[in-house]
């Protein structure tokens, strides 16, 4: 079974790195960036303070919160323990892979990318409600790990198991907010009640 799933998963992301050209390799480096997104995060920033105002400062600590989760979560749990090279480190693959960028650390299950980037979707989603916002945050999301496939730098599963991760940590994050937040909403009730005589 294990062998079934990796002969696919070599498959695919030999199929996703064969279909390449000058203009793709611009647009996937440009979309596993650090600081690609940058306009995105300011915008979505002015979101949060117009739509929560005084809130802001919390809402920022746990997106802080889930992707900190999702990121050493990756490394810690995920790629220091299992060790699976990431293809371009992988002697049978690598003379059959365009490396555009490179190929960075060493493991790769799984991927810091798709886990960070999913992380911030899901609590940014499930705080929002807005369909729009949350189809561009599905779609930036997907083109960061479809980026990381097409670079060679994780296999489709890395990508995979580290989406479902940051959903997870999303999630996580998202309801320890809610906890906070009802707290301090139950704290600031208390505070507005006026002392019994």
């Amino acid at each position: 079974m294990l062998e079934a799933i990796e002969k696919i998963d070599k498959s695919v992301l030999l199929w996703i790195n064969g279909h390449h050209s000058v203009f793709l390799d611009n647009i996937m480096i440009f979309a596993s960036g650090k600081l690609s997104w940058l306009p995105l995060y300011v915008i979505l920033l002015f979101l949060i303070f117009r739509d929560f105002k005084w809130k802001t400062p919390l809402i920022l600590i746990f997106i802080a919160v889930a992707i900190t989760l999702s990121d050493q979560t990756s490394v810690h749990l995920f790629k220091n323990v299992f060790q699976r090279l990431r293809p371009c480190h992988q002697q049978e693959l690598i003379n059959m892979l365009r490396l555009p960028k490179g190929c960075g650390g060493m493991y790769g299950f799984v991927s810091s990318h798709a886990a960070n980037s999913f992380s911030f979707l899901t609590i940014t989603a499930l705080l929002f409600k807005k369909k729009w916002l949350t189809f561009i945050l599905i779609f930036w999301a997907l083109l960061i790990g479809y980026s990381r496939i097409y670079l060679a730098a994780h296999f489709p599963t890395d990508v995979l198991s580290g989406s479902l991760l940051g959903i997870l940590t999303g999630y996580v994050a998202f309801y320890l907010y809610k906890i906070t937040d009802s707290l301090i909403e139950a704290r600031k009730e208390n505070n507005y009640k006026a002392p019994q005589s």
